[in-house]
């Protein structure tokens, strides 16, 4: 395991208060296209800043909520400007009780540092967290785990971990990947990141999906739910307890293959493994093959599919090519 790496007090200061500035210019300021590009690039350049972020927003929300929920139990009056300025006028105080208690939490919150944890390609492990949450991580990835007391943040930096996650409703347990984040109501799920599409399936509990640019992408998932996110379109689809279980089969070592397009069986395969499938006809790849695999037996499959599909396998260096 990797050993945590301890940011300097005074640089964490520093991503704090920085993080606090945008989001004031975000909330309170004239928020232009510029503006969104160098809030991006400035999230992307290190874990540390969107971790840092999205502490401070998430207590900026939570501000909010409370500041809206104690104006609807006040007292109807005529005057709705002077009523809207009070609430923003909360709002405000309550962003800046925020940025101050960001900037003395090392002080008073006792922050922890940020650990990383990876796998290689092929490679499974599973994690105990200091608040009872497991983590699994499938092959090739890697993920940042940051805890404090009022928060549990994780980046998903890429690949695929399914969560198990020990709920507490004072200290919300957030996972950061790509553009999005999914939000433990109570929950086990699965995050997988891969190549530009960004998919999460939901076991057990409640979670709550959303993207970070576009607020009005939300959805809150319940057990079988499926999103799949990929630019700025996402679809929800429902799913089988057995299929989702079958899709959770790495964390045994085993591919589970159910009338599997033979294409898409050996892109699986390839996530696993160095040596790589190549499947190189068009109506090769249509064909559809079954059965359990260990995640390492490329070659075996391949062999199946030879005897079984009544294919020719060649090897040319570390690809195993498949024709008719």
């Amino acid at each position: 395991m990797s050993q945590p790496e301890q940011i300097r007090m005074s640089d964490a200061d520093a991503i704090e208060a920085r993080a606090s500035q945008w989001l004031g210019r975000r909330e309170f300021g004239d928020w232009t296209d510029h503006d969104h590009r160098e809030f991006h690039a400035w999230l992307d350049a290190s874990p540390e800043h969107r971790i840092a972020f999205v502490r401070l927003e998430t207590g900026w929300a939570r501000t909010a909520r409370l500041a809206a929920l104690r104006s609807s139990g006040e007292e109807q009056k005529p005057d709705h400007a002077a009523r809207s300025w009070r609430l923003r006028t909360r709002i405000l105080a309550g962003l800046t009780f925020a940025v101050v208690l960001a900037a003395g939490a090392a002080l008073f919150a006792g922050r922890s540092a940020q650990t990383t944890y990876a796998t290689p390609i092929g490679g499974h492990r599973a994690i105990a967290l200091g608040d009872g949450t497991l983590v699994e991580l499938n092959t090739d990835t890697m993920l940042h785990v940051s805890m404090s007391a009022r928060n549990r943040v994780v980046l998903l930096d890429h690949g695929e971990a399914y969560f198990q996650v020990r709920h507490d409703n004072a200290r919300p347990f957030t996972v950061l990947v790509a553009d999005h984040r999914v939000i433990d109501l109570g929950t086990k799920f699965v995050v997988r990141d891969d190549s530009g599409s960004l998919e999460v399936s939901l076991l057990e509990g409640r979670a709550r999906f959303e993207s970070a640019d576009a607020k009005t992408q939300s959805a809150i998932l319940s057990p079988g739910d499926v999103v799949i996110a990929k630019g700025s379109s996402l679809s929800l689809t429902k799913t089988s307890t057995l299929e989702l279980d079958s899709s959770l089969s790495w964390r045994q070592g085993l591919l589970i293959f159910k009338h599997t397009a033979l294409a898409d069986a050996a892109a699986e395969f390839n996530r696993y493994n160095r040596d790589k499938l190549v499947i190189a006809d068009a109506s090769v790849a249509r064909l559809q093959i079954r059965g359990t695999f260990r995640t390492n037996d490329v070659v075996p499959f391949a062999n199946v599919a030879r005897d079984v599909l009544g294919l020719h396998i060649v090897r040319r260096g570390e690809d195993i090519v498949v024709t008719r």
